[in-house]
């Protein structure tokens, strides 16, 4: 039934497909469809499940290989998770297409979001990240630059095109990650320190008495 799925919705979106065009591409009913997912959105969201599945297991074994070979460096572990997700994104450009288009059942972005939040904390767990503003807002960066390079890969037309763009990203977040996340410069919080405190009053002169 997801084959059949995958099938229809990647040729006429969420939006145009029917019930009906799914159960006749399956070779089964309506009352199967019905009794295993309960209805379209259902089963929309149970295909794009299985996809993000897909992608987690490649990014992690990508980089559980990577570290049974020695590799401790965050960048060479975070490149090996994303160039294996990227490849994944053209494997399945689709479902990859399909999921990035945003036709989708109601509260279909609303989980996108979640999983993406959830991407976040994934990757900042990868690399070891504290728990402050700037880590956050770096993860998030990489995370963003990972997903929306996915979405180029999805939609090249070849595959040399496809390799371009995920080396053209991998490259990217290599200087990103040069330097590591930001930190507030000590001079300016030290400014910002000063001019937050009420300034001292002079002590008050004693008047002279002969």
């Amino acid at each position: 039934m997801l084959d059949a799925a995958r099938e229809v919705f990647t040729e006429q979106g969420f939006a145009d497909a029917s019930i009906a065009d799914v159960v006749e591409r399956a070779g089964s009913s309506v009352g199967s469809l019905y009794h295993h997912f309960g209805g379209k959105s259902e089963l929309f969201i149970a295909l794009w499940e299985d996809h993000q599945q897909a992608q987690e297991a490649a990014a992690s074994e990508a980089v559980a290989r990577a570290r049974q070979a020695g590799v401790t460096d965050p960048f060479e572990l975070f490149s090996a998770g994303a160039r294996a997700f990227l490849e994944g994104c053209w494997q399945r450009r689709d479902l990859a297409v399909l999921f990035y288009v945003g036709d989708g059942p109601p509260g279909f972005e609303v989980m996108k979001r979640r999983r993406g939040r959830e991407w976040i904390g994934q990757n900042d767990a990868l690399l070891r990240l504290s728990d402050t503003s700037f880590d956050r807002l770096y993860a998030t960066i990489l995370t963003s630059l990972i997903g929306e390079g996915g979405r180029e890969v999805a939609a090249a037309k070849t595959r040399r095109q496809a390799s371009k763009v995920i080396d053209a990203v991998i490259e990217y977040a290599r200087r990103l990650m040069t330097g590591g996340p930001s930190t507030p410069p000590v001079k300016a919080a030290e400014d910002a320190g000063a001019r937050s405190r009420p300034a001292a009053r002079a002590p008050a002169r004693r008047p002279v008495t002969r």
